[in-house]
C-alpha cells in the first residue's frame, strides 16, 4: 500500500466489514491511515449506548508499539516523567511524554504486558521519535499497530457481556489492570481501560481472529443492549469525563511553529504523572523550574450556565468582556446524562483555581442569525461523569 493511500485512510480494520454492515450515514474520517468512523447510525444513540448499556468502538487505528530487551525499563523511565518501576507486569499505566522543553508532545497509555515487555499507545504515531530516543539503551521498538486489532467495550453492561464470552476470572481484574485469555486459540488481551470514565474494558487481539471476536462478543451483548458507536459518540462520553485529547486540548510540541501555544503537564492538571523523585527524564530540568516559579497556564474543567454550548469561546474575568481575554474553551458539549453545560479549558495562571467564577462568551447560531451571549461559569475540581462502577472489583452485573 504506497503513502498516498494510506494518507487517503485507506487502511481497513479487521472489523471494517462489521462495521459497514452497520453504517447507515456514510460518515468516516481518516485516523493513522485508516477508515474510522464518525458515526454508523445515530451519535445520540450511540452516546446513550455508553451511559446505559454498552457500546463498542474500532481502536484498531491507534497507534501500537512493542518495547522489548534488557534495557526497557530505563527506556522507558528515560522517556517519560511517571515513574514505570512502579508499573509492575499485568497493569497499565496512563501517561504524557515531553520534549526537552518540559512540553507535552503526547499522551498514551503504556501496558506491561509481561516481565519487561511493554506495549505503548497513543492517538499520533511517534516511531521515528522513539527510535532515536534509544540511544544508549539496549531496547527494541516494534511498531505492531498492524499486528493488533482492538476494541473499546464500554458502559454498564460492559462486564455482563463479557462474563457471557465465558471469561473466567475477569471479575477480580481491577481498574487500569489487564489479564490474558484464550480465545479460539489465540491470545485475547483485555485491559480494563477505557475513554469514557465509565466502566470498560479494551480488547486487543490478532487480526485474524477479530471477527470472530466480533461475533462472540454482539451474540453475548444482544440481550445487554450492545451496539457499535462512532467517534461522536466517544468525544462527548470523554469530554465528560474530562479526558484530553491532542490537537483539542493541547498542540503536539514537536508540531507547533510558534512559542507559548504548547503545555506542560504542569500546565494540564497532569503533575501528578511528574515524579521528580526518579532520575533523570525528557524535560525535567524545564518542568522542576516551573514547579519553582509557577506556570503560565492552567487547565480548567467548568460548569458553565445555560444549554448554549461553549465552542471555542473566550473565556474572561467578569460578565463585561471588558480588556484581554484571560483563556478560552477547548472541549464543550451538553452532557445529557449530567443535565448540565460542561467544557475545558485553559486560562492564564493564577486565575482558574477551583471554586473560582468566570465569564465565558458564547456565540451561537440560529436560522442563519449569530447570538451573542456571556454565560456565567464555576471552575471544579471533579469530573463531570466518574460513576463508582468505573473502579469497582467486582463490577456489578448491570
Amino acid at each position: 500500500m504506497n503513502r498516498q493511500e494510506v494518507h487517503q485512510g485507506r487502511l481497513k480494520s479487521p472489523f471494517h466489514s462489521c462495521l459497514e454492515k452497520l453504517d447507515s450515514v456514510n460518515e468516516w474520517h481518516q485516523w493513522s491511515g485508516y477508515s474510522s468512523p464518525n458515526e454508523l447510525y445515530c451519535s445520540d444513540t450511540e452516546y446513550f449506548a455508553i451511559r446505559n448499556s454498552t457500546g463498542v468502538f474500532d481502536l484498531t487505528p491507534m497507534t501500537k508499539y512493542r518495547i522489548t530487551g534488557p534495557d526497557a525499563l530505563g527506556y522507558l523511565n528515560r522517556l517519560v516523567p511517571r515513574d514505570m518501576a512502579k508499573v509492575a507486569p499485568g497493569r497499565v499505566a496512563y501517561t504524557v511524554w515531553c520534549d526537552d522543553n518540559g512540553q507535552v508532545i503526547d499522551d498514551g497509555t503504556i501496558f506491561h504486558l509481561r516481565e519487561g515487555e511493554y506495549r505503548l499507545c497513543s492517538q499520533q504515531r511517534h516511531y521515528d521519535w522513539l527510535l532515536e530516543s534509544t540511544a544508549g539503551f539496549d531496547v527494541t521498538i516494534a511498531h505492531e499497530t498492524e499486528d493488533v486489532a482492538a476494541l473499546a467495550v464500554q458502559g454498564p453492561t460492559s462486564f455482563a457481556i463479557l462474563s457471557r464470552m465465558g471469561l473466567d476470572g475477569l471479575e477480580n481484574l481491577k481498574y487500569f489492570g489487564l489479564a490474558h485469555f484464550d480465545f479460539h486459540g489465540a491470545e485475547l488481551l483485555v485491559s480494563r481501560t477505557g475513554f469514557t470514565g465509565d466502566l470498560g474494558y479494551e480488547l486487543w487481539i490478532e487480526p485474524g481472529k477479530a471477527e470472530a471476536l466480533w461475533d462472540a462478543l454482539f451474540d453475548a451483548g444482544k440481550l445487554h443492549g450492545i451496539r457499535a458507536i462512532g467517534t461522536h459518540a466517544l468525544e462527548l462520553a470523554r469530554i465528560e469525563a474530562g479526558f484530553l485529547a491532542a490537537y483539542e486540548d493541547f498542540l503536539p510540541a514537536d508540531e507547533t511553529v510558534r512559542t507559548g501555544v504548547s503545555r506542560s503537564p504542569l500546565e494540564l492538571g497532569l503533575g501528578w504523572l511528574v515524579d521528580f523523585k526518579k532520575p533523570n527524564f525528557n524535560g525535567r530540568r524545564a518542568l522542576a523550574r516551573e514547579k519553582r516559579e509557577g506556570s503560565t497556564w492552567r487547565l480548567v474543567k467548568l460548569d458553565i450556565e445555560g444549554n448554549k454550548v461553549a465552542h471555542a469561546s473566550y473565556i474572561f474575568p467578569n460578565s463585561r468582556a471588558s480588556g484581554d481575554n484571560i483563556g478560552f474553551v477547548t472541549s464543550a458539549a451538553w452532557s445529557p446524562v449530567c443535565k448540565k453545560n460542561v467544557a475545558l479549558g485553559t486560562v492564564k495562571a493564577p486565575h482558574g483555581k477551583p471554586g473560582d467564577t468566570v465569564w465565558v462568551e458564547i456565540y451561537y447560531q440560529r436560522e442563519m442569525h449569530w447570538n451573542r451571549r456571556m454565560a456565567k461559569a464555576v471552575v471544579v475540581d471533579k469530573p463531570f461523569w466518574a460513576p463508582a462502577r468505573r473502579s469497582a472489583t467486582p463490577p456489578g452485573l448491570y
